[in-house]
């Protein structure tokens, strides 16, 4: 099966990388110099956008403008899916810029490079369909499967509002564990070294991309107001202690 990757930051790269070693023959367009990852050919804009397979992995906050630019131009075969953090905007906007009769599926790998650094076998992917379902679909899900991935499928609401209290939170937690300047230390429990994995497998994805986790899930703010008053309740219970 031939898969095709646009985009090869930190994320594109490790996905183009990930198909190549499930079998599938990988190409890959990027707008800035990125080195290729093993086995994965370079190719033109216009190769990737007709390729039977096709993954974007660009930034959330620049996805809308890719694909005013691109849409029009994606092969009638293809199948096209984003790999976003958030699914319903990436939904909507690959709904209004794509034409209506191709496939197109919602994607969100719950790893990365880091947590998928030893293999992504029994991982979670998430699927949410924006076309109906159809024999392309099933074709993807069982590449999916195929690779030892555990898939979900759901909508592109439930995902959201699932991954504000879970991925959302986690790199909430992380990027304030940083700036309070958390580092190792030899008498570390191993509480604190579960807090240190969590700063640096946030901190090494792109501040872009917490910034947009924030931005564009609509249920972050919610999530974030959660935290703040669960603070506050635990602050306020040692105020009480303390007299």
């Amino acid at each position: 099966m031939k898969a095709a990757i646009y985009g090869l930051g930190r994320f594109g790269s490790f996905w183009a990388e990930c198909l190549y070693k499930a079998g599938c023959e990988v190409i890959a367009y990027s707008r800035s110099e990125h080195e290729l990852p093993e086995g994965v050919e370079r190719a033109t804009e216009e190769e990737v956008l007709n390729a039977p397979l096709l993954f974007f992995c660009v930034a959330i906050s620049s996805f809308e403008g890719v694909l005013k630019r691109v849409g029009s131009g994606i092969g009638h075969d293809t199948v096209v899916m984003d790999t976003c953090s958030v699914k319903i905007l990436p939904s909507r906007w690959m709904k209004d810029n794509i034409p209506s009769d191709r496939t197109i599926i919602a994607t969100h790998p719950m790893f990365g490079p880091d947590s998928g650094r030893n293999g992504v076998k029994g991982l979670p992917i998430v699927m949410c369909p924006v076309s109906p379902p159809g024999e392309k679909y099933g074709r993807v899900k069982e590449l999916f499967l195929s690779m030892g991935l555990d898939v979900l499928e759901m909508s592109a609401e439930e995902h959201d509002e699932e991954a504000a209290y879970s991925q959302g939170v986690t790199h909430f937690v992380g990027r304030t564990l940083s700036q309070m300047g958390m580092k190792p230390t030899p008498i570390a429990t191993q509480g604190y070294r579960n807090l240190m994995t969590i700063v640096e497998q946030t901190c090494n994805d792109p501040l872009q991309l917490f910034y947009d986790l924030q931005r564009y899930n609509p249920y972050a703010k919610e999530m974030r107001l959660s935290l703040q008053v669960a603070i506050e309740k635990v602050l306020n219970a040692l105020r009480r202690e303390e007299g």
